[in-house]
């Protein structure tokens, strides 16, 4: 009987003794995937389980179940394996079958060989996705996965390089300095031409930045994270089943087991070897199998016995809302919701320097979301534009560390010349190494985007940054993104949320600009940011982060009577001020409403909050106006 820590430390022994129980019935492969849902839906089980995403790879187990929080990057071809074969002994012709399934290299003892020919053999099919950790994921969400963890790790003792290991902060520092890294590879080569030692020294661990250099000295490794300075492992996952219920940009959160096999960097480099001399051998060019086959210890492989898509990553919320121990804790959550939004606005105020109105705004934005798309509209997008912002100030950088320890997941694009001329925005295909090369703009649903407008200076965009604009403008308006696959384009519809921060109005579209009219002017900026989150409670903040997060998930509706009332108060509206009551307002003042009954925890709109929307606009709207009256020009 396998022990209890046998399907976390070697599952192979429990798919083997299932495999070999049901051979030749096809079942035993739903009986390994039942079995380990089963083991996970235990007591806390899941947290027993190591994460890539907190462990660096040398200090996991080769072939131990992991599970992997990540976003899905690029999707490579189907491949083809021997789901099910045969060896045979040539001395005493005794014959064996074998799983290949969860498997890179088929297994074979030493005095046996495969039986290509046998009649036993099952070739199957799985999909390999290439994955990235969440591309901007807080320093937060990080720290609350890995607190949570009970999983015991050491490092790894089947294969030991010969330095000392180190973390993914130290490696990143060898990216950063790469002669430290030609010392760690190069020192006692011994006066090799290649400057390559043994393969043993030149296994790494897993990546701390774009570029790491793989183990045949080729040049370095490009792990296509969206966003620059990301942190943690790329990985290849290997889809076994329903495979095509996930899509590019998904996040997942997969189990499986965990494969490091030095061997396959040895198989890789043979092949391109054989390759360089007999171009008939294989169809793939070298930079195609340089990045579709890296080295294990670089890009390790996951090889996926369940996978699930995440609904958010925001680790203080249950994963899926619809269990019913989930829905107390919802329930609980929603009878405190009043004085938690009060001190979410209070909060928000003091960090809009006393400005409350753009705090209300802020909130609406914050806990907005695509939930639906007419024809080609997203309907919930709630872009804003806040400007008023001193220009090359830190506030704006402050106003972004806020909302960082508010959401799980964001990024800061600063909008200066240099940016939009040299940044990659838009995903492209190279068609040379058959893979989708990953642009700032490729991010996970539910991402918070702030563009700090205030940083542009006066200069030229080349063709790139009008193309950089026009896709910022895209995402903005469509919620999509058009990614380049050279002879044509292909949308990808998103779910950003959009902030954008800007002197005067800004050049990107929005949904609702908001001007900032601060109440206080701090002697010190940057004391006055930092000193209002080293003052929240670190249990206040998490009350913050829960109620965003939450209310982003709730449904929502109207009732005919409230519909019909608010179509009498329009047409009211219009008779009153038909030059500046438009269509645009009517759909942005229901987006408040909607936003503003969601913020107080309410899923339907009332008469209320639909009387409250339209105050909040006039407010809006007449503070625009005042602005206007100010600088003789147009916001």
């Amino acid at each position: 009987m396998p022990c209890v820590a046998d399907w976390l430390n070697n599952p192979f022994s429990i798919v083997q003794g299932i495999f070999a129980q049901n051979v030749p019935n096809s079942d035993w492969e739903k009986k390994v995937t039942e079995y380990f849902k089963e083991k996970l839906k235990e007591n806390n089980a899941t947290n027993w389980v190591p994460s890539l995403n907190d462990v660096p790879v040398h200090y996991l187990k080769p072939n131990s179940l992991v599970k992997f929080r990540c976003m899905v990057q690029d999707m490579f071809d189907p491949e083809f394996y021997m789901g099910v074969y045969e060896t045979v002994d040539p001395n005493t012709n005794a014959r064996v079958l074998h799983f290949g399934k969860y498997r890179d290299v088929a297994e074979c003892g030493p005095q046996q060989e495969i039986d290509l020919n046998s009649s036993q053999t099952v070739t199957s099919e799985r999909q390999t996705f290439y994955c990235v950790p969440v591309p901007g994921e807080s320093a937060w969400v990080k720290e609350a996965y890995i607190s949570a963890s009970q999983a015991r790790v050491s490092p790894s003792t089947s294969y030991t390089p010969s330095r000392h290991k180190r973390s993914y902060e130290e490696d990143e520092d060898m990216d950063l300095h790469p002669s430290k890294q030609k010392e760690q590879h190069m020192g006692n080569s011994g006066g090799d031409i290649h400057g390559c030692v043994e393969p043993k020294r030149l296994e790494t661990e897993a990546s701390a930045g774009h570029h790491l250099i793989s183990p045949n000295c080729s040049p370095p490794l490009d792990l296509n994270f969206p966003l620059p300075g990301e942190k943690g492992p790329a990985c290849l996952v290997k889809v076994y089943e329903s495979w095509d219920s996930f899509k590019v940009n998904d996040v997942l959160e997969v189990y499986g087991i965990l494969s490091v096999d030095p061997v396959l960097s040895i198989v890789n480099n043979e092949e391109r070897d054989s390759s360089a001399l007999d171009p008939m051998e294989c169809m793939d060019t070298a930079e195609e199998q340089r990045v579709h086959s890296p080295p294990a210890s670089l890009v390790p492989r996951i090889h996926v016995i369940l996978a699930q898509k995440l609904q958010h990553i925001n680790p203080l919320l249950p994963a899926c809302l619809n269990e019913e121990e989930s829905k107390t804790f919802v329930s609980n959550f929603m009878s405190e919701l009043s004085p938690v939004r009060a001190e979410l606005l209070g909060f928000l105020t003091h960090a809009l320097l006393g400005d409350s109105l753009a705090a209300e705004y802020l909130i609406l934005h914050l806990i907005s979301t695509v939930y639906a798309r007419r024809d080609v509209l997203p309907l919930g997008k709630f872009t804003v534009n806040l400007s008023g912002c001193p220009r090359n100030s830190i506030f704006t950088e402050h106003i972004y560390r806020i909302i960082q320890q508010l959401v799980p997941a964001s990024y800061r694009l600063q909008m200066t010349i240099e940016n939009m001329n040299h940044s990659r925005f838009i995903p492209h295909k190279d068609y040379a190494a058959n893979r989708l090369v990953s642009g700032v703009l490729q991010l996970a649903s539910n991402t918070s985007l702030v563009v700090d407008e205030t940083q542009l200076e006066q200069g030229q965009l080349d063709t790139t940054g009008v193309h950089n604009v026009t896709a910022l403008g895209n995402l903005i308006t469509w919620q999509k993104v058009d990614y380049d696959f050279n002879y044509h384009q292909m949308e990808f519809p998103c779910n950003i949320n959009v902030l954008i921060t800007s002197e005067g109005r800004s050049l990107l579209p929005s949904d609702c600009q908001v001007h900032l009219q601060p109440q206080i002017i701090p002697p010190n900026m940057e004391e006055y940011m930092n000193s209002l989150l080293t003052a929240v409670l670190p249990s206040v903040l998490n009350k913050f982060r829960i109620y965003l997060s939450l209310l982003r998930l709730l449904d929502y509706s109207i009732s005919d009577e409230v519909t019909k009332a608010v179509e009498e108060d329009f047409v009211e509206m219009r008779k009153n001020d038909p030059e500046s009551i438009t269509a645009d307002d009517l759909h942005r003042t229901l987006l408040v409403a909607r936003f503003l009954s969601l913020s107080a925890g309410q899923t339907t709109l009332s008469r209320e909050r639909w009387l409250r929307a339209k105050q909040l606009e006039a407010l809006r709207k007449a503070r625009l106006q005042q602005q206007k009256c100010v600088n003789g020009n147009e916001l």
